[in-house]
């Protein structure tokens, strides 16, 4: 018996517990740290403060951890200590707990690998979507070998309490009802202390998120981030009084072409065109998962994984410098249908009280429209039908089922298994999913109606799977493969759709949805916001390249501007072509939001803080300056406002 376990005497095993998931817990730190070599803080103190900041939280993880344990010890009489019940009881939940904690560590080295940062709101989304997850693990990971090597570690970890005695001394050994209660009222005081006075975003000490994120605890983070889904605008980030927020962001969508239609707390107007409107054009529309600005020659990519999108941008209408809102699927949805700032907490898309909203379903449908959503996979995934079938869409899918519910009377359409050549954990794959559109929009064209099918790709991502043979590199290698399977995927369409009837009236806009990365050691990467953007099909003589700074939330009223259209509108985008266009970006993750204006960068953060930066596109860095009261207030109107418009269900 050594002299830890005689110490402890009863609680020996919970201290051997404690003492492993501390050293455990830094072990990971420092590997993070490593695994970041060249983009975190290395300055002593830095490290220093990385962490002991990281052992604080730890401190508080394991105190929540073992409650259970403690309360157990605490009510377990005397007499049956190391009865036959006490140790498969204690065999049993013990082994339980460091095979989930084992499996917890490994789960975070692959989190870390996708979105460098600790657990966070992605991870308890994940958590509810278990079939897209678990295969996506299953395709993407050696899952027996991964499941064979927690279980060998955790046989390991068991095996060395064994031998230090902390089996043996907890199961000969007694604790009178003074230590019960205070080991008990000890570990509950730790527990109440961080859950009341601790938050997640006290780990977030540095101006390097690496050192930030590496401070933090992966199970304090997730259910941190379990907790804080929703977030109120006013309740958590710096605010002005309504009436001067929407005289600002109303100023700035003033237009000599729109007219207010109210007063009052609205940005709702009028959009006119002096010119008389084209011909309703079919529109067929793209969003193409995490393709970022970085793939393209055009950008500067030298691997010629998007020859197609490159050749693409020399005849088409095509954006140079414009900015994704958010880091997932779900927030580049949300900026293209509703063309509305990324508001804190979930994506709209995700939130309750989501139906009929004013979209651009909503302008396409007064134009007599018919609009399709095109989804490769099962769209209960990020609640992705409710929303679009709320909101106008017929719903094409792999899931199952004719109508989505009482509510949303919406028709639902399944992809039959005869029309899938390529599946993986995510969907079909893009050719599966775009030759499912082109079946409908003949079927359209036979109507005599104008369509708009929108199509959400599924093949550029992890586990980076696609049909053999298609392209020089090989199915599930890389995403550098995905990348270029989806270029040729979209070759393929347009091939495809030049023989049918309808192309000619038809105009097609490609957009990704986020970029593959959105990490950097700044609190915002802004160059991992830059995707790239496509008209096309329009007259040869309009194609160009538009070199204004601007949004997702501005492909819309450029294209309905091309079109010539009236329209009402509730969009806080605007049409890049005009001579008047103010440049600027709007993006930001599920806690930081974002105005960027040329090189200049307002953060607004959680806790009501601000910081003001200055971006050199060059090498991708942010520089503080001091607060630019303006341009504070016109940050915080962008996002007060979108936030204001939606939770008072002025939107639909």
């Amino acid at each position: 018996m050594n002299k830890l376990s005689s110490k402890f005497g009863r609680y020996s095993l919970l201290m051997h517990f404690i003492f492993w998931f501390l050293i455990l817990s830094q072990f990971l730190r420092i590997s993070f740290f490593l695994w970041q070599y060249s983009e975190v803080s290395w300055n002593i103190i830095d490290l220093l403060r990385t962490l002991l900041t990281g052992l604080f939280f730890d401190f508080g993880t394991v105190a929540f951890i073992s409650i259970c344990s403690v309360l157990y010890y605490t009510v377990m009489p005397n007499k049956w200590v190391g009865s036959f019940l006490d140790k498969i009881l204690i065999y049993f939940f013990t082994s339980l707990t460091v095979f989930i904690l084992v499996f917890t560590f490994f789960a975070e080295l692959t989190f870390w690998d996708e979105f460098k940062t600790r657990f966070n709101f992605i991870a308890v989304d994940y958590l509810i979507y278990t079939h897209e997850v678990v295969a996506n693990i299953q395709q993407s990971y050696p899952l027996p070998v991964l499941i064979g090597g927690v279980l060998l570690l955790t046989f390991v970890f068991l095996f060395i309490f064994y031998k230090r005695g902390a089996f043996t001394t907890t199961f000969s050994s007694k604790a009178n009802l003074k230590t019960r209660l205070s080991v008990l009222l000890s570990t509950i005081g730790i527990a109440l202390f961080f859950g009341f006075f601790i938050t997640n975003n006290q780990a977030e000490w540095s101006q390097n998120r690496y050192n930030s994120e590496i401070s933090k605890s992966g199970i304090y983070s997730f259910f941190a981030a379990f907790r804080n889904n929703q977030m109120k605008y006013v309740d958590f980030y710096t605010s002005i009084p309504n009436d001067k927020a929407f005289g600002i962001i109303r100023k700035k969508l003033t237009s000599p072409n729109s007219v207010y239609s109210r007063n009052d707390y609205s940005i709702h107007r009028k959009i006119t065109d002096r010119i008389p409107s084209l011909e309703n054009k079919n529109v067929v529309f793209v969003l193409v998962e995490s393709l970022s600005g970085s793939f393209l020659k055009e950008f500067g990519n030298k691997e010629n994984i998007t020859p197609f999108l490159d050749s693409l941008a020399q005849k088409s209408i095509f954006f140079e410098n414009l900015y994704a809102t958010g880091t997932r699927t779900v927030r580049g949805m949300e900026a293209v249908t509703l063309c509305i700032p990324p508001t804190p907490g979930q994506s709209i898309v995700k939130r309750p009280d989501n139906q009929n909203l004013y979209t651009v379903c909503s302008v396409f449908k007064s134009r007599k429209y018919d609009c399709n959503f095109f989804y490769g996979g099962d769209g209960y995934f990020d609640n992705m039908n409710a929303y679009f079938g709320g909101n106008g869409f017929n719903i094409y899918d792999r899931g199952r089922g004719s109508v989505l519910s009482d509510e949303i009377k919406t028709v639902r359409n399944n992809i039959n298994d005869n029309e899938v050549t390529f599946e993986n954990a995510w969907g079909i794959c893009d050719e599966d999913i775009f030759n499912k559109m082109l079946k409908v929009a003949d079927s359209q064209y036979k109507t005599g109606k104008p369509f708009f099918n929108f199509v959400m790709t599924t093949s550029n991502h992890r586990p980076f799977t696609y049909p053999s043979g298609k392209i020089d590199i090989p199915s599930g290698t890389s995403r550098k493969g995905a990348v270029k399977y989806t270029d040729f995927a979209l070759k393929e369409l347009f091939r495809k759709a030049q023989t049918k009837p309808w192309f000619k009236n038809t105009v097609f806009v490609i957009i990704a949805d986020h970029c593959a990365s959105s990490a950097g050691k700044d609190e915002i990467d802004v160059a991992n916001y830059h995707i790239p953007a496509f008209i096309v099909n329009f007259p040869e003589k309009q194609n160009q390249k538009i070199a204004q700074q601007c949004s997702q939330i501005d492909l819309w009223p450029t294209l309905f501007s091309l079109f010539h259209w009236n329209y009402q509108s509730d969009f806080f985008g605007k049409n890049v072509l005009d001579s008047q266009f103010e440049q600027r970006a709007l993006m930001g993750t599920y806690r930081k939001l974002v105005l960027m204006k040329k090189d200049k960068v307002m953060i607004l953060s959680d806790q009501k803080k601000q910081a003001f930066y200055s971006w050199n596109k060059e090498d991708n860095s942010l520089k503080s300056l001091p607060i630019d009261q303006s341009f504070l207030q016109e940050t915080i109107s962008w996002y007060q406002t979108a936030d204001f418009l939606f939770t008072n269900k002025l939107l639909q």
